[in-house]
């Protein structure tokens, strides 16, 4: 098992926070044509390991449980969908300045209370550490920092820094806002971005031929 904190240094954490990153794992979330990615539990295996929360190790070891328990892995690719869209929404109010729904902070409680009873205080060299317990082939231990995450995220000052891509086509792409004077509002400029500075360029040089 990793301790808390040192498993967050090895997340590649593009949103800026691992329950954000996992809020993220459907495209185009707030448009009427999203794309999911989370397809399978082994897709959802997949990017726990690639954001560092699973080791290949750990990988292989839910991969090879979840032969052996099918219905058990649908179910929680099904609980884990469940989660992120909750999450998703309750970030996404945060964002709007809006607040949570009561019925998405039900489920993310009763999430929370689980992955709470996984945590343990471990001693290491600096003092202590938190970390998870439990069982190594528990099916949903990827869920389990992802929860804490949220529930950081949520009790913290950086709440207000938590933004939402502004691309009107439903981008929807949570992301905390680390700018200085908070002003980011895209995805990335490369992609979004870029096609509202395009769009803003054309909509100037459409008015000029006008006048």
């Amino acid at each position: 098992m990793i301790a808390l904190e040192n498993q967050a240094n090895t997340l590649n954490l593009k949103a800026g926070r691992l329950c954000l990153d996992f809020a993220n794992t459907e495209d185009w979330h707030a448009s009427d044509h999203p794309e999911e990615r989370l397809r399978s539990y082994a897709d959802l295996v997949a990017w726990a390991e690639k954001e560092g929360i699973l080791s290949e190790a750990e990988a292989q070891q839910l991969l090879g449980e979840a032969a052996l328990r099918p219905a058990d892995a649908a179910a929680v690719l099904e609980q884990a969908i469940t989660l992120r869209e909750a999450i998703y929404r309750i970030f996404s109010a945060a964002a709007g300045g809006h607040p949570a729904n009561a019925a998405d902070l039900n489920i993310f409680n009763q999430e929370l209370a689980t992955a709470l009873g996984c945590l343990q205080i471990m001693m290491i060299s600096e003092g202590f550490a938190w970390n998870w317990r439990g069982q190594e082939t528990a099916l949903d231990r990827m869920l389990w920092p992802v929860i804490h995450s949220a529930a950081e995220l949520l009790t913290s000052a950086e709440l207000n820094r938590v933004g939402q891509c502004a691309d009107d086509r439903g981008c929807g792409y949570l992301f905390l806002d680390l700018s200085r004077n908070r002003s980011r509002r895209w995805c990335d400029i490369k992609d979004c971005g870029n096609r509202a500075k395009a769009r803003r360029h054309y909509e100037r040089q459409k008015q000029g031929g006008a006048r």
